[in-house]
Order: C-alpha cells, then structure tokens, then sequence
C-alpha cells in the first residue's frame, strides 16, 4: 500500500480526497473546509490518500505527537471494504512501535458494535475514561466518543495528555464560535 501526503489544498488529489471525506463522516464531525486546507501544513499534521497501485482507497488523517500519533478520520472507500485495506494502514501506522490511538461512537447499535470489533482485532483496547470530542463546527456541541490505544490501554495520566493535545493542538484552529 502506497502512502500519499497532501500538505497543499491546490494539489489535484485534495477534490477527490475532500469528496471522500465530506462523504463518509457526519457534518458534525468534519472541519469546516477552509479548516481543512488551512491545517494541511501543519507539520504534526498528516492528510494521507492511501493507494493500491493506482488505484485511490482511503484516507488516513492523523497527527504525530511525541509519543503517540492520533488518527483523527480514516476511512476506506465503500466498494473497498472487506479487502483488509483498513487492517493494513493501521498496522503500518504503528510498525514502530508508537502508540496509535483513535475515537470511536460508543458501541450502541450493530455498526458500531462491529467497528470496535474490526479495531479490536487489530489490536487496540478501549480506555475506560470518560471522553467528549471538542465540536469542530459552530452551532455543534462536544459528542461523545470511546477513546481506543494499540497496542495497549492507557494510564490515566497518559489519557489526560491525550485530551490536552486535542484541545491545544489538533482543534486548535477551529473556529467554533458562532459566525
């Protein structure tokens, strides 16, 4: 699997990447889009197309911290699920050892119980902490997520570590007061 990063909004790839994106999370949970391009350059930022060859399959939007790298959206295109894509890039993204660590809805209905078994089976573990999700849009609250780790679980202090890179970093520059 082929790795492609996207630092520039003016890049040809970024409609067809955006379109991924805009189509497979809730609005409540994506960027505003002049967010999106704005974020590209950060360098702790990393806005990955994955590919098998030529052919486009996913998304893997992550941050690298010090000592963890937090996938902030992924997804793999609909026609291409089931193919073990997903499996692969999340194991590639922790082959050096670094905690990867990612949010999910709580397990409440089949879907979502199904997703934190595929992310389970790929080694990660729920942390039992509490955790709501800043909003990434005006006029949206904080929703709640389970936040899950690979290889293992959390202390709690490393959680809290987590939650404040969240906050002063990764939604950082959005703008959630009312425009």
């Amino acid at each position: 699997m082929e790795w492609r990063r996207l630092t520039q909004p003016e890049e040809p790839a970024f409609g067809r990447a955006m379109a991924l994106y805009e189509a497979s999370f809730p609005r409540h949970e994506q960027r505003l889009p002049d967010e999106q391009r704005a974020v590209l350059s950060h360098p702790e930022y990393h806005f990955i197309q994955l590919f098998d060859g030529a052919e486009f399959v996913g998304l893997l939007l992550y941050w690298e911290a010090e000592d963890f790298r937090y996938v902030e959206h992924f997804c793999v295109r609909p026609e291409l699920r089931g193919r073990r894509y997903g499996a692969k890039a999340l194991e590639e993204l922790g082959r050096d050892g670094k905690t990867v660590v990612l949010e999910i809805d709580p397990p409440v209905d089949d879907i979502d119980r199904r997703r934190q078994g595929f992310y389970q089976r790929c080694g990660f573990a729920v942390n039992p902490y509490p955790h709501v999700h800043p909003p990434y849009r005006p006029g949206y609250t904080g929703h709640q997520l389970v936040v899950m780790t690979g290889p293992e679980p959390w202390s709690r202090a490393r959680w809290e570590d987590f939650s404040r890179f969240l906050r002063e970093t990764v939604m950082a520059d959005c703008n959630t007061e009312k425009k």
